[in-house]
């Protein structure tokens, strides 16, 4: 499966901008199975999302998502501020796939309480694991990678590859470094990180986004404070062979204490 990373330099709230920059991004790269975006990449990271959010049922980040996945016959991954019905606020990380014509969402579940996004937005409550040209793809946003027990290998969370869409800072950008490594190498499965780059009125951003190996290797690294992408091609008969060869999911914990 061929990956490309779209590094992005947000536009505040310009929704049009913000697609424009991926499409510009999209067209000078290598043509890919799966392209993946940062989180909230239509908006920046809106913890108070009343004028920033899509509303779910009419939302023109997810559907210009939908049809250049249909146009493309490929899938696309990224998070959007949505407000739903009711009212209330998700951080949605979607997996948008015109190839098969399927769709999935996660809502983030470890909301950024350091940063106020409790106080407006509800945390999802379940995992979302996609299946896409074989692989098996588990959604997690930002601040989910700082917890382990979440990500967890387990009976009923199988999974090849962990991607993960973020806003991360620079000034925490050594834990980014570690934590996408700890996360590859404790569930023996590939990850792809994607960090924005640029400015917000809270933070600088440096991307470095990433995709590390079964074994925290660095398949491919975005060069810091750069407007960028990044392609790279992950073997499936590869993650197989290194899981047979040393079997560490076998020996993990099957329940908590």
């Amino acid at each position: 499966m061929k990956v490309t990373l779209l590094q992005t330099d947000i536009c505040w709230g310009d929704a049009p901008a913000n697609i424009k920059q991926a499409e510009a991004l999209i067209d000078a790269s290598e043509d890919s199975d799966l392209y993946v975006l940062p989180e909230m990449w239509s908006t920046g990271f809106a913890t108070q999302p009343e004028e920033l959010a899509h509303d779910v049922n009419h939302n023109e980040a997810l559907q210009w998502m939908r049809s250049f996945t249909i146009k493309r016959k490929c899938a696309i991954s990224g998070s959007l501020a949505v407000r739903l019905e009711d009212g209330s606020y998700r951080n949605r990380h979607y997996f948008v796939d015109g190839r098969n014509q399927q769709e999935v969402f996660y809502d983030k579940h470890h909301l950024f309480t350091y940063g106020g996004e409790d106080k407006y937005y509800t945390a999802g409550q379940s995992h979302t694991i996609i299946e896409y040209e074989g692989f098996r793809i588990l959604l997690l946003t930002c601040y989910d990678l700082r917890f382990p027990c979440w990500s967890r290998y387990a009976d009923k969370l199988e999974y090849d590859v962990i991607v993960v869409v973020a806003n991360w800072p620079e000034s925490r950008q050594s834990a980014w470094q570690i934590l996408t490594r700890a996360r590859a190498i404790e569930n023996q499965s590939y990850l792809i990180g994607v960090n924005r780059v640029g400015d917000d009125e809270y933070s600088h951003y440096t991307g470095c986004s990433c995709v590390i190996d079964s074994i925290g290797g660095t398949l491919g690294q975005c060069h810091r404070n750069q407007v960028e992408t990044l392609t790279i091609e992950l073997s499936l008969s590869e993650l197989h062979r290194r899981r047979e060869k040393f079997r560490v999911l076998d020996d993990r914990d099957k329940k908590m204490p």
